[in-house]
Order: C-alpha cells, then sequence, then structure tokens
C-alpha cells in the first residue's frame, strides 16, 4: 500500500473527499459530482483521471462499471492514518460519558460499570458496543496438589477472599507422594500475597535462573500447575470464552440495523451479527489490541474474524492502579463509520474506566 507522502496534492484532495463523501453518503462518489463539489478547480476529466490514479494504486474501487468510486479498505486505512482529522470531546460530552460510566459507583460492581461503558459507546457510535472485561485478580492464599490417580492430579487454589478453584492437570506417570509436596511447598513459599500473574513471573524467572533448587520432576508439575491459571489450556473445556478467563460484553447489536438502505447492507449486518456469534475470535482480536498504546482499528480485511462482513473495529485498552492493560472497550459496526467522532469517545471512555478502577 502506498504511504501518504506518494500521493500529491491533487491526489490527497481527492481521495479524502471520495472518503468523507462516502462515510457521509454511503454512495459511490462520481467525478462530476467532485468537480463541481471540489476545493480544488478541476474538470471532471481530470478528477476521473486522478481517480483512475488512485483505483490503480488500490485505494478506490469502483463496485459497477458506470458507478462512481469507493474507498476500498487500504484507501480508508490510508485516509484514517494520514488524512484524517480527529476531533476533540466538547466538554458537556465529556461530562456525559463520565456521569453514564460512574453512576452510582459505589453500588456498581466492575462488571456494571464495563457494561454502562459498553452501552454508551453503543448509543453514541450507533454501532455494537465491545469490551474485555478483566479478571477478578484476587492475591493467593494456598496452592496443594492432589494425587488422582496415575496420570493426573487434583490442583486447589484458595485465594486470600476464600474463593477455591479446583483444576486437573495431567503428570507423569509413576509421580511420587514426596514430588507433590515439594512442589506445594516451594509454590506456596512464593506466592502468598500476590496474583496468579505475579507469582508466575516471580517463580518463571527463579526457575529459569536456576536458583530454584528442584528436581526435574518436581519443576514439570510447578510449571503445570501454573499454566492452568494463566492461560494453558490443560484442565479447562476448550469453550468460546478467553483462556484468561476475561469476560466478554457485547451490547448493542440492534443498532447495526439502524442504517441498513439496502439488501447489500442487510447482507453485511447479517454476517457480522454471525461473526459476532463466535465468542472465541472476537476475544483474540480484542486481546491483540491490549498490546497497542491508544486507540487502535482495524479496517475491514484488515482483521481476518471480520473480513466477511467487511467491518470495522475501534478499540482501547484500559487499565488499572499499576498502569497495567487489564481490558479493553471499544465499538464493531460497518467500515463507514464517523471515524473523526468515534475515535476521541472511545479512547475517553478507556480513560474514563481505567481511572475508576484505580
Amino acid at each position: 500500500m502506498p504511504a501518504i507522502r506518494d500521493l500529491n496534492e491533487r491526489s490527497r484532495s481527492i481521495l479524502r473527499q471520495v472518503v468523507e463523501t462516502y462515510l457521509e453518503t454511503g454512495s459511490p462518489v462520481g467525478s462530476r459530482f467532485l468537480s463541481q463539489n471540489s476545493r480544488l478547480s478541476l474538470s471532471a476529466a481530470t478528477v476521473r483521471n486522478v481517480m483512475s490514479d488512485l483505483e490503480a494504486l488500490g485505494l478506490l474501487a469502483a463496485p459497477h462499471t458506470s458507478a462512481g468510486r469507493l474507498p476500498t479498505d487500504a484507501g480508508l486505512r490510508l485516509f484514517v492514518d494520514g488524512l484524517l482529522q480527529v476531533g476533540t470531546l466538547s466538554e458537556e460530552e465529556r461530562r456525559a460519558i463520565e456521569g453514564q460510566v460512574t453512576r452510582n459507583p459505589k453500588h456498581n460492581s466492575v462488571e456494571d460499570v464495563l457494561t454502562d461503558a459498553s452501552k454508551l459507546l453503543s448509543g453514541l457510535s450507533h454501532c455494537a458496543g465491545l469490551v474485555l472485561a478483566p479478571k477478578a485478580d484476587t492475591p493467593l492464599k494456598h496452592i496443594e496438589f492432589v494425587s488422582v490417580d496415575a496420570g493426573r492430579a487434583l490442583v486447589v487454589l484458595v485465594s486470600e477472599d476464600e474463593t477455591v478453584e479446583n483444576r486437573m492437570i495431567d503428570v507423569p506417570k509413576g509421580l511420587t507422594p514426596s514430588a507433590l509436596i515439594e512442589a506445594t511447598n516451594f509454590l506456596n513459599a512464593r506466592l502468598r500475597g500476590r496474583t496468579v500473574g505475579e507469582a508466575q513471573r516471580v517463580i518463571q524467572e527463579e526457575i529459569d535462573s536456576q536458583k530454584a533448587q528442584l528436581s526435574d520432576l518436581t519443576k514439570r508439575i510447578v510449571e503445570a500447575g501454573l499454566a492452568v491459571w494463566s492461560g494453558g489450556e490443560e484442565g479447562r473445556e476448550k469453550a468460546s470464552h478467553d483462556p484468561l478467563g476475561r469476560s466478554l460484553i457485547v451490547t448493542g447489536q440492534s443498532r447495526l440495523l439502524e442504517d441498513v438502505s439496502a439488501m447489500e447492507d442487510l447482507e453485511r449486518v447479517r454476517l457480522l451479527f454471525q461473526e459476532l456469534e463466535n465468542k472465541a475470535d472476537l476475544v483474540q482480536l480484542l486481546g491483540l489490541a491490549q498490546e497497542a498504546e491508544g486507540v487502535r482499528l482495524f479496517i475491514g480485511s484488515e482483521n481476518q474474524h471480520f473480513a466477511l462482513s467487511g467491518s470495522s473495529v475501534i478499540v482501547s485498552p484500559f487499565m488499572d492502579e499499576s498502569r497495567r492493560v487489564v481490558g479493553v472497550l471499544g465499538v464493531i459496526g460497518p467500515t463507514r463509520l464517523n471515524y473523526a467522532r468515534i475515535i476521541p469517545m472511545v479512547d475517553y471512555t478507556a480513560q474514563v474506566v481505567g481511572r475508576l478502577l484505580r
């Protein structure tokens, strides 16, 4: 894909006007319309030549031979990255977002707050609101391994809030009771008062640096016991939920039907509904956004999970009191979104939610 610097001023202006008109109307844009409404004094023939050049670069496409041009996903990406002027929220809009998300904070659980945030974004954007909610990360109190049979053991994990979780793990056959006791003592000496993530980092660093004096058998048990709570698939049923224990909140799918004006649009929405049913794909996509700073966009075919419906996803991570990314929120809808308005909304909502979690 060409960079914005590869286009001259005339090409940039035509591309900007095609995209802005398409985002407003949803219809192909013709050369005659642009010549009559262009900021540049250009004839329809000149505009047509520039549009042909942009089409050759893969930035525009003609849905029909006699129709005008539409921006491709690459054209939208170039526009968003190089030409879009992102708006700023007014004080009134900021107060509205804060009021919606922070109402009755003493009575709301974290999930209530995040659901409100998802509904808010859905209402403001007329898209579906998305939140990948953080797993409750309570400090740990105790862990124990209990032998079940020759190849399996039960891991019992007790949190400081007295929550008890039990998971099965595979263990080497012929495992001795002393190896299980050694693994239990080793982990309990290091995990008390730490979250699973913190304990895993400390213990893994100790194992990697070979400071831990463990037998190979015990080391395998320790690593298996940690993996079952930190993203590994052992001991879990394969379902559509996130393997890291995060929950997915999707609201406002019906809003995607509000601007459907043709059967083609209806088919895209139908495909998007089908794609939203595959929660595992959506969780995986939102997980990628946790690795980025600030707002992240996935436009059309850039996103393999929603390529069929030609949808755009605008998301931003939010952080806890340790400035650690714990979740993602945003919207999903057709590529014909008001990017200039929605991007700052998503960004500010993520900031508000992050402050509530600190």
